[in-house]
């Protein structure tokens, strides 16, 4: 039994991984805000003798005996992460701060939930971890990028100078129950619209692509970072290649929601919103042995599913 600290646990991946890791017998502390989670995500789990809660801001130290961190507290939407930009830069970057620092005084091993945001709008097609990135600085997204960016710099050099043993995993778009219905992500955006009979919001004329990787794929690659050699730090993508444009998307959940012939609503495309985003997955292969296997199909029925059930509360 390790005793694991899962920071951001009461969110959409968080929570999947706080259960995923009670399942396989540890000791989990979720640590959370509440600012995008939810306590309705960890109900099911508040009666397991080795499961705890604690409420709490990753800008502000705390501290535990612990073998493993998770670091996976931030906002990911661009809803949520921009309502209070300042804010987010805080939480990426202090929240690596205080969460490398536990990880230094206990000897802990910590995993950073990066995102395939660093890549910004990608000169490079697909995207392999030795790609530096195409991102605006100072855009409306950067607090997001940036703050993350920063993160994977701290990680690094607590690796070099300290020897804190890190993983680094770069998180492509991923989908699945506990999503908010809210957070303006487009799986969840069109799901819920087409649900509520209203026209699926399509920015720019939807030939953009994303590829979109089922929440159970996510976390089986998050727990084989963790327990990969300690050589191993990453960066690594965890992502499926699967390659898909939005009216692909758009199309694929109105056709899976009975009674769904919507007309599409066109609106202009966000500032920064990158054209192409497809992760090259082939050091995740090598080092990890994953590799998504659940179909957009299948995860996109459990997703419906899901919204349904909440949107009938």
């Amino acid at each position: 039994m390790k005793r694991i600290l899962v920071t951001g646990g009461a969110g959409f991946i968080g929570s999947h991984l706080c259960e995923k890791l009670l399942n396989e017998g540890n000791d989990v502390i979720c640590l959370d805000n509440y600012f995008t989670g939810s306590k309705a995500n960890i109900a099911h789990l508040l009666g397991h003798p080795y499961f705890e809660v604690a409420r709490h801001d990753v800008t502000m130290p705390f501290f535990a005996e612990v073998d493993e961190i998770y670091n996976l507290a931030c906002p990911a939407s661009p809803i949520h992460y921009q309502y209070n930009a300042i804010k987010t830069v805080k939480t990426s970057v202090m929240g690596a701060i205080n969460m490398l620092g536990l990880a230094k005084r206990v000897k802990a091993k910590i995993l950073q939930a990066s995102t395939s945001e660093v890549y910004g709008d990608p000169k490079v097609h697909p995207q392999t971890e030795d790609y530096w990135g195409h991102v605006n600085p100072i855009g409306l997204r950067a607090c997001y990028d940036e703050g993350k960016r920063c993160a994977e710099t701290l990680f690094v050099n607590y690796h070099r100078q300290n020897g804190v043993r890190i993983k680094i995993a770069r998180i492509f778009n991923t989908y699945g129950p506990r999503m908010l219905p809210d957070d303006g992500r487009v799986v969840s955006n069109f799901i819920v619209q087409a649900l509520s009979g209203k026209p699926v919001t399509i920015f720019g004329n939807g030939s953009q692509t994303r590829s979109f990787q089922y929440i159970d794929d996510l976390v089986e690659g998050l727990i084989r970072l963790m327990n990969s050699d300690d050589e191993f730090t990453g960066p690594v993508n965890l992502g499926n290649p699967s390659e898909f444009s939005i009216l692909e998307l758009a199309e694929k959940v109105m056709k899976m929601i009975p009674g769904c012939n919507i007309t599409p609503d066109f609106k202009p495309l966000p500032e920064d919103d990158p054209m192409q985003r497809q992760p090259d997955i082939a050091l995740a292969r090598k080092k990890l042995e994953w590799e998504p296997v659940i179909p957009l199909d299948e995860g996109l029925k459990h997703t419906i599913d899901y919204f349904a059930k909440i949107l009938k509360r």
